[in-house]
């Protein structure tokens, strides 16, 4: 019995039979319906959509600071477990301009929904804020009502 469990045990190339190769084959249609897009398609324009998204209606000018939306179109808030997951920590990501005016303003509205002060911590090189705690509802629910 041979084994083939070396790349060395499969033999010469000229030893394996022919294949034939063939360059846009007819059925080659059916193989483009299968495979995804290569981008993320822009959202069709509604009044409103059955998830409760909505696209981001705000101009980066009109505001101190921006929050881009990811590729796919989503807010940018995440939910993170630290320390084998016993701490939660809600981060909040692609934040351009005034970040320390953000994170006042989304600071104020977590401590009005938790009744209790709040941790947070800015790094402005990266342009994200975390706060300790799971507030990711909260402060999407806040950043959609504002249009981001």
């Amino acid at each position: 019995m041979l084994r083939h469990l070396k790349y060395n045990g499969f033999g010469h190339i000229d030893d394996h039979p022919p294949v034939e190769i063939a360059k846009n084959p007819p059925e080659w249609k059916f193989v483009e319906r299968l495979l995804g897009p290569a981008t993320v398609p822009a959202p069709k324009a509604q009044a409103h959509y059955p998830s409760g998204w909505r696209p981001q209606q705000i101009d980066a000018a009109q505001r101190d600071y921006f929050i881009a939306r990811t590729r796919n179109h989503m807010i940018p808030v995440y939910l993170e477990s630290k320390f084998r997951g016993s701490k939660k920590v809600t981060v909040v990501r692609k934040i351009e301009g005034d970040i320390w005016k953000l994170e006042e303003e989304l600071r104020g509205v977590i401590e009005k929904a938790a009744g209790r002060k709040i941790i947070s911590r800015i790094n402005e090189m990266s342009g994200q804020i975390e706060f300790t705690g799971a507030y990711v509802n909260i402060i999407k629910e806040y950043l959609m009502d504002k249009g981001y």
